[in-house]
């Protein structure tokens, strides 16, 4: 199931809030559907929606395998709520986003470190989460630095005695890990910053880890549901 939060037919045209019980509804209909296993589902995200799937996994029932590709472990973009709680969106410096000579936006130094004292209600609590985690990081995305949140997220479930987590590093891979096969993006429009940024990766090296990735995440959904 491909779950659309805005931009899409009376979907929100820009995303200031996310309302984790659209998202609770969903994950309602997808254990109730009658091709679907249970009890548990898994979900699969990247990117923005790495927050998103953390945060379901969080506060949800009925999530049993998750997968954040070059994800944030704190809210970003726009704040979460979620009956009468709300996260707000990690801080930026715009001060350290780069303007290079051949006019892309470096922005990975941008988003600040999560557990800065302003950052610390942006964190997203996986310690209460039932489920088991896949983190992926690539170690040239030049979105945000995906590794060293994901080393965050891992040391917050060690912190609180938790081993439920797998991290997979990629040197060289670049921000849109995709499903093998698909070219290698090194710059896009980004649509939150409203420019076209560098995305990172060597095409080699990022086409590689599509598929040793695409394999790990189906070995990994078929341990945990």
């Amino acid at each position: 199931m491909a779950l659309a939060y805005h931009g899409y037919q009376d979907l929100p045209k820009v995303l200031r809030k996310l309302d984790l019980e659209y998202l609770e509804e969903a994950v309602a209909f997808l254990r109730a559907h009658p091709k679907v296993k249970g009890p548990g589902i898994g979900i699969l995200s990247i990117s923005k929606s790495g927050d998103l799937a953390l945060a379901m996994s969080a506060f949800l029932p009925g999530i049993s395998a998750t997968v954040s590709i070059n994800g944030s472990n704190g809210a970003t973009v726009c704040p979460i709520h979620y009956k009468g709680m709300v996260i707000p969106p990690l801080n930026i410096d715009t001060g350290k986003i780069i303007l290079r000579k051949d006019g892309l936006l470096d922005i990975r130094d941008g988003l600040l470190d999560p557990m800065l004292e302003e950052n610390r209600n942006s964190v997203i609590p996986i310690e209460r989460a039932g489920c088991h985690f896949l983190f992926v990081a690539a170690e040239d995305d030049r979105n945000w630095n995906s590794l060293f949140f994901s080393e965050q997220a891992a040391q917050r479930l060690r912190d609180h005695g938790k081993d439920n987590y797998e991290l997979v590093r990629y040197p060289k891979a670049g921000h849109f890990l995709d499903v093998p096969y698909m070219p290698h993006c090194p710059s896009s429009f980004h649509p939150a910053v409203g420019a076209v940024v560098i995305l990172g990766g060597e095409p080699q090296a990022h086409a590689e880890a599509q598929v040793d990735l695409w394999e790990r995440v189906q070995q990994f959904f078929r341990r945990h549901l």
